[in-house]
């Protein structure tokens, strides 16, 4: 006979936690594991001595552990996984009948601790995974990747309305004699409303907004950090990865061991800002890390986007044997010339050349910021060259190369990868 279950809710149970969740569930193995006691004293001074109780700062971390081991960044989604799952309510140590916290706590309650508190708890993991033997420490590898800000495309503002406000409230300062002050701050927001809506359908204007056939506002499809922003999060900067949409994000940089990935060291930048600016810090942070527990960072395995002469210079003052490819733009010959070292110059050996010299000439910084060096030859070594017109160019009359400062440390990172080729593609 075919079954058909019934179901008619109880109103009294006979059961328990306890009892409901698996001996072996990874949560109720992590509870058992993780002792987070040590927080209370951490974060003992953001709490006075009166007043209501506050979240429970352990569970609040065991909240925060919960999202990121399973890719939740919404505090709402958040909490409501938390309230659907027993083994989870038994890891935060919720019975069957008590209300979790409002996700808006668990909002304030980020912005109350620093950076401090959420490093101790990190450090504390990493002591613990260290203990277990899961972290050999002798090879780190380096990576970043975008952390999706909380701050939609659409709230982007053109920072030239910024500007307009300034320089209308500079010009009410000067010709007027009181101050802007909050009381007037209503007139300059109305006096931008009415100058965005008078010049924005103007040809040619920078607030033109164009619209669809149903009149919706389309929104611009390249937008740059450098003309719009966003108000709700200024730290979050618009980027983009091939395959992905353009979005506000921020970058993580991170620090694995090798022995079995588990993180050494974390720290977060703007989305903007290249890899190879981030090194030092996260390194430091890595190095840190290790040496409280007595391990000794030996190699440091990271992409192209790291390599620059002040990471290369970190790892030779730091010990370190680094495996990081040259940038796009190394060049690891000048075609037609060789460097004499002895004498710090460039020497032309062309065929059919007049065989110019290029001495140093001085450091200079480009467009970029970036140090160096200049070798220059003379007019006369080059004026009657027959070469001279396809080595220098039509309008020069001398041959100019610019080297980075660092060259000998790409130089020897260059031949240290091209002698193990086998050793660096593993990686």
């Amino acid at each position: 006979m075919q079954g058909r279950k019934n179901f008619t809710p109880q109103l009294f149970y006979q059961t328990s936690l306890e009892s409901l969740v698996p001996k072996d569930n990874f949560y109720r193995i992590l509870l058992g594991e993780l002792d987070l006691h040590y927080l209370y004293a951490s974060t003992s001074k953001y709490y006075g001595r009166e007043g209501q109780g506050s979240i429970d700062p352990v569970v609040f971390f065991k909240i925060l552990l919960v999202g990121y081991l399973n890719n939740i960044n919404s505090d709402r989604l958040l909490l409501r996984f938390c309230g659907d799952s027993l083994s989870i309510r038994l890891f935060l140590c919720y019975d069957l009948d008590e209300e979790l916290p409002w996700h808006s706590t668990i909002s304030r309650t980020r912005q109350l601790y620093g950076e401090e508190v959420f490093l101790s708890l990190f450090q504390e993991v990493l002591r613990k995974c260290i203990a277990k033997g899961m972290v050999r420490g002798k090879r780190q590898c380096v990576d970043s990747a975008f952390m999706k800000a909380n701050a939609s495309m659409d709230s982007l503002i053109e920072k030239e309305i910024v500007d307009d406000v300034k320089a209308y409230t500079e010009e009410l300062n000067i010709h007027s004699e009181y101050q802007v002050t909050a009381q007037n701050q209503k007139e300059v927001e109305q006096h931008h409303a009415w100058k965005k809506e008078t010049y924005k359908d103007m040809p040619g204007s920078r607030m033109t907004i164009q619209k669809d056939e149903d009149g919706e506002e389309i929104r611009p499809k390249f937008l740059s950090n450098h003309t719009h922003y966003s108000p709700t999060d200024p730290d979050a900067k618009i980027s983009t990865k091939p395959g992905k949409p353009r979005q506000l994000n921020y970058a993580g940089q991170l620090a694995v061991d090798d022995a079995h990935h588990v993180i050494t060291g974390a720290c977060a930048s703007t989305a903007g800002s290249k890899d190879s600016a981030i090194f030092c810090e996260i390194m430091d942070q890595t190095i840190d890390n290790l040496k409280e527990n007595n391990i000794e960072l030996e190699e440091v395995i990271a992409d192209a986007g790291y390599s620059s002469g002040g990471s290369l210079q970190y790892c030779e003052d730091h010990h370190i044997d680094a495996w990081i490819p040259n940038f796009g733009q190394y060049k690891p010959e000048r075609e037609g010339f060789i460097f004499n070292a002895d004498q710090d110059r460039y020497e032309c050996i062309k065929e059919g050349g007049n065989r110019a010299i290029l001495p140093f000439k001085g450091i200079r910084r480009d467009s970029k910021g970036y140090s160096k060096k200049t070798f220059r030859s003379s007019e006369k070594d080059c004026k009657d060259c027959p070469l001279r017109e396809h080595c220098c160019g039509k309008v020069s009359k001398f041959k100019k190369l610019d080297e980075s400062i660092h060259k000998p440390l790409y130089d020897k990172m260059h031949q240290k990868l091209t002698a193990n080729k086998a050793y660096h593609r593993r990686w």
